[in-house]
């Protein structure tokens, strides 16, 4: 009643009736409820009603008996009604301190040290109005930022969970990885988490307090982790933490609308926030992620997200480290076919924070449906889906590594194998990534995802007489009347090709059929295998009307191997002008 009018009541009755702090009164804006109770007006069970909806609690006691009642009565009271597993916040409250000359703070601290749900302690007076709106400031400060979490007075250090999460907020803020937040650093930091920037003074002001608080909390003149310990709810709430210290869901899983028919992308501001990714990991600038490179990148997640089949997904150097263009591919295949885990990922990445976007979600493009594509015979699609079908032993788990440059000669664990491989192409000019997927080959059970795709390729083996059977089922009790076009591609073609026992010959069915020519393949080369074969399925994808008619004629076939040698050319010859000035 005092806090509320502001002056002491002349009559007190036995219960105040609820009083409600609206949000726009209170320093962390949220609306606080205060709900009194009385021995004299209520009865036990209306008590343990109430004990089991709130979320903070207030022992109001007379201090001169404080330690029976609070010791005695009122924890294990409210202990034996709320979860043990989510204790409810207690805020010890001496009341009419006016009456007495002393302090009792020291008889309360072994208290709150028995008693670790105890989150602080004030001593007030209604009558004089001393702590009273502080008292409230308390509770609801205990709510929204509690210690419990963050701290374990037995030990007298942060939780595990905690430095995990300050950890991750360090890194992800720590744009050069250089161990320490630097100036501008702080600053961003700073107006990420405060919406307001720190003048120079306020800067060094700072580093004072963390150098008088905290030994190596500050080097060359930055911040390094142990200094950016000493921080807030604040500064965990808004890189995405609940009262847990866990990940908010919400956080991790922005809303994305993805209508049936659609593909989801990276976008511009993406893969340029990957970029930066990838350069402030590089640390030997060979522009490759080593395995230590990649485990620090890595490590603001709960759990490694790659496993070493990711090494035989995309293009690697000659020891098997992750190129910029595997990691940009990796990051392609995630978006496309798991969007949600995408978001997940760029959420530990901070990629909101950083980017300065509402949430992950503005990281992706959804593409139009495939439909209007098809009718409007042009696409801005950039991602596209091979599925690759054949028999056991076709050659198809080569044709996958040979998309990625490597020949026979790269070994491959069966337990490290991966069914995916993507990489770019280019497509009159345009850079495309394709997207192979190996399907299993057993034709008898093939679901509609099996067939969903934008090319199909079907391989044989020259060298197997028996080889070519499966294609030709697959596609009459499948592709026949299907839109999607479709490849055969005879590969091992270093071999000795022998005679097909199905009838008709591969280059009479796809004459039948009206398909291209069967596309020659090994390899089982010494160098890198040819790339010509995915140029022409990479076209395939993203012209599907011309499938039918024009890439039927080798002519067409070679202007598309002309035109993607010439724009290598080019490139290359870019690259080499753009390294002079370095």
């Amino acid at each position: 009643m005092s806090l509320v009018s502001e002056e002491f009541p002349d009559v007190v009755p036995y219960k105040a009736e609820e009083i409600t702090i609206p949000a726009d009164v209170t320093p962390e804006r949220v609306p606080t409820h205060i709900v009194d109770y009385s021995e004299a007006e209520q009865t036990d069970e209306q008590l343990y009603q109430e004990i089991s909806k709130v979320i903070k609690c207030l022992i109001t006691v007379n201090p001169e008996s404080f330690f029976l009642q609070v010791i005695s009565h009122w924890i294990p009271l409210i202990n034996e009604r709320t979860d043990k597993d989510s204790r409810v916040p207690l805020i010890l409250v001496g009341n009419k301190s006016d009456l007495v000359e002393h302090s009792s703070m020291e008889t309360i601290l072994p208290i709150m040290n028995k008693y670790t749900e105890i989150e602080t302690c004030v001593e007030c007076s209604a009558k004089n109005l001393k702590n009273i709106s502080e008292m409230f400031y308390y509770a609801q400060k205990a709510v929204l930022h509690p210690t419990g979490p963050l701290y374990c007075p037995d030990e007298k250090e942060m939780k595990a969970a905690c430095v995990r999460a300050l950890t991750r907020i360090f890194k992800v803020s720590d744009l050069d990885n250089d161990g320490i937040l630097n100036d501008n650093e702080l600053n961003f930091f700073q107006r990420t988490c405060f919406n307001t920037p720190l003048p120079p003074q306020a800067l060094e002001d700072v580093k004072n307090v963390v150098r008088k608080n905290t030994t190596d909390g500050v080097c060359e003149d930055g911040l390094t982790l142990k200094g950016v310990g000493m921080t807030t709810w604040a500064v965990l709430r808004r890189f995405g933490y609940d009262d847990d210290l866990e990940l908010h869901q919400d956080y991790l899983f922005p809303p994305l609308k993805i209508p049936p028919d659609c593909s989801t992308e990276l976008n511009h501001n993406a893969s340029l926030f990957l970029q930066s990714v990838f350069d402030k990991h590089d640390k030997d600038r060979d522009c490759n992620l080593s395995p230590e490179e990649l485990k620090d990148l890595f490590d603001v997640f709960p759990y490694m997200p790659w496993g070493p089949d990711v090494n035989n997904t995309v293009c690697t150097n000659d020891h098997g480290w992750i190129t910029y263009q595997g990691f940009l591919s990796q990051w392609t295949l995630t978006t496309y076919l798991d969007v949600q885990r995408c978001l997940e990922y760029l959420g530990y990445l901070g990629y909101s924070i950083i980017a300065e976007q509402e949430s992950q979600a503005a990281a992706i493009t959804v593409t139009r449906e495939k439909r209007l594509d098809l009718q409007k015979k042009q696409t801005q699609r950039s991602v596209f889906l091979c599925k690759v079908f054949g028999g056991p032993g076709s050659g198809k788990s080569g044709f996958l590594q040979a998309f990625l440059g490597h020949n026979l000669m790269r070994m491959v664990k069966e337990e490290h194998k991966s069914y995916y491989s993507i990489s770019t192409a280019h497509v009159y000019g345009q850079e495309k990534y394709l997207l192979l997927h190996e399907v299993f080959p057993d034709y008898d059970f093939l679901s509609e995802s099996d067939l969903s795709c934008d090319v199909v390729c079907l391989i044989y083996d020259v060298s197997n007489p028996c080889s070519f059977e499966y294609c030709a089922q697959i596609f009459k009790e499948y592709l026949v009347d299907s839109k999607v076009p479709c490849m055969l591609v005879a590969a091992k073609a270093d071999l000795p090709e022998v005679r097909q026992q199905f009838s008709p010959s591969p280059l009479d069915f796809c004459r039948t059929h009206r398909l291209p020519p069967p596309q020659s393949f090994t390899c089982s080369t010494a160098g890198t295998p040819s790339k010509d074969i995915f140029i022409k399925l990479a076209t395939m994808a993203t012209y599907p009307h011309m499938s039918q008619v024009d890439l039927k004629n080798s002519s067409v076939w070679l202007r598309v191997s002309l035109g993607a040698a010439v724009f290598a050319v080019l490139g290359f010859t870019m690259y080499r002008l753009l390294l002079k000035p370095r």
